[in-house]
């Protein structure tokens, strides 16, 4: 049954009123908690350890298997909601992901953990695409819609920094399973006012699901990811080239099934969108920016300057005030006339300037790196709003979850991408810094020099471990350096690629007749 007043703005073209906006909140809620599972482990994992004794190996699944997996099923999950409804996929991820966190908390096993995150990681999969795709479903003004991606924008990435922060406080006063009960409110609240405020879309002629795109897909990005996620710490080791290797060859096998099949998961015809192709692209860069930088930071707060973890998460917060800012920002100047290109060209510029000021650094500039931080981070944020706006804009609603899933994929990639380069220049300067003849753990990494360090007498000790942090510094600022400068050619980039680019101009077709795609409440 139709209800009017969850179809009337979308369906009309006409502005969104208190009722989209409500269910917007609604929406960020579980985007919030998704995007703080990748870093809600932090503090956690010592209690993890000592209560459940996973191996090394098993350590590392508990950490990985979330991102893993959500990377890999972003676009399956994408295309399904567009066939199925993709409020209907988030409802069902919403109810896989509280009931996982359920699991996750009360494990008694390591494998038992292992296996919650991984479906943890399926639930995070369905939630982000289908919440951007009904963005756009019940946005369709583009000034409305590009301000409740700019939200969408800054909830994502302040969750990534307040998932550490919370985990520190759940575990210190609790025990740690509280940092996976604490999704139970936010996933029910979803599941009981979702069916009332969220309006269903789907793609009314989807064509058959594409079975055999599933299996192609996960391995065109699991090796991938996995290959570039592993190079920042263990190096160029053959096993991860190889990995690497083999996602790129089922990746094109893959572009090639969706290029023949007569019903694809990701429909090339998304490309012919006017500005897609480069929102994705610079999408991706901006991604390879923030996390290539948040590599450094984090060590830079805990092993350089010292602090705790508690306090360095805390100190790592503060970055994220000016992200809340830039966003709505950027969606204003370009309602006002600014042109996009030049708005995304002036967010790659400052999130360069904001690694010109990590180049500056030194071992004792934690104000500084704060700074940088937050200037790199605004920027970034500046980028991806406008980038998820426009790629959203040109694609038919009925792809909104493909489309969706196709950006969030990129942008996975992009990270592990960002901390895999830069993290190999700063690793590389940091080997070549240090003195010859240290033992070969403080060779190889600052954490590692530091625990030899206090394993010495005295003022050796104390020699090794103030050369460490100069080396990791000088590290730090190559990194940066190398930063800048992709960052400037990114905003070239965008320059060259945006400029005929108009918000209008872009927009989908079907984007003031979305009735064609049989909304429904």
């Amino acid at each position: 049954m139709t209800n009017p007043k969850s179809t009337t703005a979308f369906a009309s073209g006409a502005p969104a009123g208190r009722r989209e906006w409500t269910a917007l909140g609604v929406l960020m809620l579980p985007l919030l908690l998704v995007s703080m599972d990748v870093s809600v482990l932090y503090f956690a994992i010592p209690a993890i350890s000592a209560d459940l004794e996973p191996s090394g190996t098993q350590q590392l699944w508990i950490f990985d298997i979330y991102a893993f997996v959500l990377a890999g099923l972003l676009m399956t999950m994408g295309s399904l909601g567009d066939r199925i409804g993709r409020r209907k996929l988030l409802l069902i991820g919403a109810a896989a992901f509280g009931t996982a966190s359920v699991i996750a908390a009360y494990a008694d096993s390591a494998e038992m953990l292992i296996a919650a995150r991984a479906v943890l990681g399926i639930g995070g999969a369905t939630l982000m695409p289908s919440t951007m795709a009904i963005i756009r479903t019940m946005f369709t003004d583009p000034g409305q819609r590009a301000k409740a991606i700019g939200l969408w924008s800054g909830v994502m990435t302040g969750g990534i920094a307040l998932g550490s922060v919370m985990s520190g406080v759940l575990v210190e006063y609790f025990w740690w399973g509280s940092v996976f009960l604490v999704n139970l409110p936010a996933m029910a609240l979803l599941l009981i006012l979702g069916p009332i405020l969220l309006p269903e879309s789907k793609d009314p002629n989807p064509g058959r699901f594409d079975l055999l795109g599933v299996p192609l897909s996960m391995a065109a990005v699991l090796p991938v990811i996995y290959g570039i996620k592993e190079i920042p710490s263990e190096g160029w080791n053959v096993r991860y080239v190889v990995s690497i290797t083999v996602g790129l060859l089922f990746t094109a096998l893959f572009v090639h099934r969706q290029r023949t099949t007569k019903s694809p998961l990701i429909s090339p015809a998304l490309f012919r969108g006017r500005g897609f192709a480069p929102a994705v692209v610079l999408n991706l860069v901006s991604s390879f920016g923030m996390m290539g930088s948040a590599f450094f930071t984090t060590q830079y707060l805990q092993s350089v300057l010292g602090k705790s973890s508690m306090e360095a998460a805390l100190w790592a917060l503060l970055p994220t005030v000016l992200v809340g800012v830039a966003a709505p920002v950027a969606a204003q100047l370009v309602q006002k006339g600014v042109h996009r290109a030049h708005v995304v060209s002036g967010g790659f510029v400052t999130a360069a300037c904001g690694y010109a000021l990590l180049a500056l650094a030194g071992t004792d500039s934690m104000w500084l790196v704060l700074a940088g931080a937050g200037v790199l981070a605004s920027g970034i944020v500046t980028v991806m709003s406008q980038m998820m706006d426009l790629a959203l804009g040109t694609v038919p609603i009925g792809n909104a979850g493909a489309a969706s899933s196709l950006l969030e994929t990129g942008a996975e990639f992009g990270g592990a991408l960002g901390m895999a380069v830069l993290g190999s220049i700063g690793t590389a300067v940091y080997r070549h810094d240090m003195p010859s003849g240290v033992p070969a753990p403080a060779h190889e990494t600052l954490g590692g020099a530091l625990a030899v360090a206090r394993q010495l007498p005295g003022d050796t000790g104390q020699a090794l471990a103030t050369a460490a942090r100069e080396a990791f510094t000088h590290g730090m600022q190559a990194a940066a350096i190398a930063g800048t400068v992709v960052l400037l050619g990114a905003a070239a980039l965008a320059t060259a690629t945006l400029r005929k680019v108009h918000v209008r101009e872009a927009e989908s077709p079907d984007a003031t007749h979305p009735e064609a795609e049989g909304a429904t409440a």
